[in-house]
């Protein structure tokens, strides 16, 4: 377990970067003491350079901020995903994501993205636009057989929404357990999916882990969701089988982002495609701040931290 030790008299400092965190982290106890800094404001000085605790604003570290915090510990994402830290950190200092703050609206957009890709509703939202009634018969989401990769809180949580259309529901991760496959298992399983669902952390493991073959073992019309990370995809073997019209996709996330202008993708047949906005709803940086929070707390009452990252 890890903690975050603090001397009975010592004051922490945590750097923030909104007057509302500030609010709610010195609200906890008059030991807490909040500096608000943006990197635009150029590196922390006098106390806010004391920081034991940076809540960053942004994914990676801006040049010189971690050298200018000799006291560092913590680094406490809003984040569920924090390829961006991981790994860069120096020694000493634990890198914790605020798992759970991002994983109702996740899943939401997951269910809605799939839902309205299988019903064919961008086709008729095209068709609206260009006042055209034109009936046809899509694809369904009932009885589907559903590939969820990645099953910790937001797959899990995936799962759960799915259950009401009593698919056929399958989970993989790195390591089998359970009720849980093994990913050397996709090969055999990709055939047999009508919907693949991706929410994996970006990993040298799974960077570029849906390629050519992986797509190929994928069935005629099946549909590809990723929720996950841009570069989990191969973007160029994914361009290729939706030009081809043998897959469809709904992305959240892409290889680049964000997507610039006259990109392929924009144009690409049978992809629903939405700019990283699946966590974005109007409760989840409350749910964020509520992490936070929550972290100090446990430092402050020397409790093990919460939703330490290790395994990337």
């Amino acid at each position: 377990m890890t903690t975050l030790d603090l001397a009975a008299d010592e004051t922490l400092h945590v750097l923030v970067s909104s007057r509302r965190l500030v609010e709610a982290v010195e609200a906890l106890s008059p030991r807490v003491r909040a500096h608000r800094w943006k990197p635009e404001d150029g590196l922390p000085h006098g106390e806010a350079a004391q920081a034991q605790v940076w809540v960053p604003s942004t994914r990676t570290a801006p040049e010189g901020l971690l050298e200018a915090l000799p006291r560092l510990r913590l680094v406490q994402s809003t984040n569920a995903g924090v390829e961006g830290l991981a790994g860069r950190l120096p020694e000493g200092v634990v890198l914790c994501n605020a798992r759970g703050a991002h994983t109702p609206s996740t899943a939401e957009w997951v269910l809605a993205a799939t839902l309205a890709a299988q019903r064919g509703l961008p086709f008729f939202v095209r068709e609206q636009d260009a006042e055209r009634w034109s009936f046809s018969t899509h694809r369904s989401l009932v009885g589907a057989r559903v590939l969820v990769v990645g099953a910790g809180d937001i797959g899990r949580a995936i799962g759960r929404m799915l259950a009401g259309f009593d698919v056929e529901l399958t989970h993989v991760a790195r390591t089998a357990r359970d009720d849980v496959r093994g990913t050397d298992e996709l090969p055999e399983l990709l055939p047999q999916a009508d919907v693949v669902i991706l929410i994996v952390p970006l990993t040298p493991e799974t960077a570029g882990m849906v390629d050519a073959r992986f797509l190929a073992a994928m069935p005629d019309g099946a549909l590809l969701v990723n929720a996950a990370r841009g570069p989990v995809v191969d973007t160029g073997a994914l361009l290729a089988e939706l030009t081809a019209g043998r897959l469809r996709a709904a992305l959240d996330v892409t290889d680049p982002e964000p997507l610039p202008e006259g990109h392929p993708l924009w144009q690409a047949p049978g992809l629903l495609l939405t700019p990283h906005v699946a966590g974005a709803v109007p409760r989840t940086e409350e749910r964020a701040a509520a992490a936070v929070t929550a972290q100090i707390g446990r430092i402050l009452a020397g409790e093990p931290l919460a939703d330490v990252v290790r395994d990337y």
